[in-house]
């Protein structure tokens, strides 16, 4: 059998392709694809065939942000039933290396994660129209949301990790550097875990838009000239309690610093170049500097959160096109100006 796939062959060259199709096995189910969120890791390998040393160097279907239907189970699935609609984990650990055995999967040695050319054979994708996965990796999302907002899972995931290594910010100041997809959603986590001020900042007017409609206190255009050195941000060695960094700029971290109250925590999402930090601020504050990388519990709470719409994740969506038009979709989300999260629809 096969199934119609979003394929990167290299820089610029995609491709709506048939690629093979199995039969779910023991413990497996075949799901029917939704709705794909296109990632920023997605237009690396779009725009560039690649990041950094990682370059595509076979086709590869693309995406690891999706939802859909399932159609079929394989034997031994029991807590699945053909119908039920879930968001689908991309992340497979190996679950015996040491960080898995003690509960840090997100750092196994042996990670399998949909859509990585970081191995070879590269670890193909999700966007597919029909895709057979671990019935462990499924996580239900009834029938109130629709599939666009549960291929949100995956990001909010990152979100929710991100704000998990801040420790307990309930009744906190939060400051959130970065209102792309990532940075709107650590804005609703933060919120959802009890901060009191969440300010956003971004060079964009549109993403602060999002960041606002994502439930932020505050909003300040880093092109202002002024941005975060504020008499405010600055008075008493500074005003946030934490501060989440999602753009993986060195300056902006660098700017942080200044505006974080002593002993307070930062913690770093977006991942970027080198950076240079004055160690004496580090150190005369006694700041906490924290990265976040990916996610492994949290995708069960973030597909939860979703479905109970304590998060409201339509905001973001700003594009939908079919997988038909996938080239205009990365596109649309390669315009940061105008777009937030541009997803994929398979059905």
């Amino acid at each position: 059998m096969e199934t119609r796939a979003c394929v990167i062959h290299a820089e610029k060259d995609l491709r709506v392709e048939a690629v093979p199709l199995g039969a779910p096995g023991e413990g497996e189910v075949l799901v029917r694809v939704g709705a794909g969120g296109i990632c920023g890791s997605d237009l690396h390998y779009y725009q560039h065939g690649g990041f950094g040393t990682v370059r595509v160097r076979q086709p590869m279907v693309l995406g690891h942000e999706v939802a859909g239907t399932i159609e079929a189970v394989g034997a031994g699935v029991t807590a699945l039933r053909p119908g039920d609609r879930v968001a689908l984990n991309p992340s497979s650990p190996c679950g015996h290396c040491r960080f898995c055995l003690a509960g840090e999967q997100q750092h196994c040695t042996d990670m399998w994660f949909w859509g990585s050319a970081m191995r070879f054979p590269h670890s193909q994708g999700a966007f597919r129209e029909r895709i057979v996965i671990k019935a462990n990796r499924c996580e239900p999302i009834g029938e109130v949301v629709s599939l666009g907002e549960a291929a949100c899972c995956e990001p909010l995931s990152v979100a929710l990790h991100a704000v998990r290594q801040a420790g307990s910010i309930a009744g906190k100041r939060v400051l959130v550097t970065g209102a792309g997809p990532i940075g709107a959603l650590v804005v609703a986590a933060a919120r959802q875990a009890g901060a009191v001020d969440v300010v956003s900042t971004d060079l964009q007017a549109n993403a602060l838009e999002k960041a606002a409609a994502m439930g932020a206190t505050a909003t300040i255009s880093a092109a202002d000239g002024e941005g975060l050195a504020r008499a405010e941000f600055l008075a008493d060695k500074g005003w946030f309690d934490v501060a989440i960094e999602c753009t993986g700029a060195g300056p902006v971290l660098e700017s942080i610093l200044p505006v974080v109250r002593p002993r307070g925590t930062i913690v770093q999402v977006g991942m970027g170049g080198n950076t240079q930090l004055p160690l004496g601020t580090l150190v005369g504050k006694e700041l906490s500097l924290r990265g976040a990388f990916r996610f492994h519990e949290e995708f069960a709470t973030a597909a939860r959160l979703i479905k109970e719409r304590r998060i409201d994740v339509t905001p973001i969506i700003t594009g939908s096109l079919p997988l038909g038009e996938a080239v205009r979709a990365f596109e649309m989300a390669s315009d940061r100006s105008r777009h937030s999260k541009v997803q994929i629809l398979f059905e």
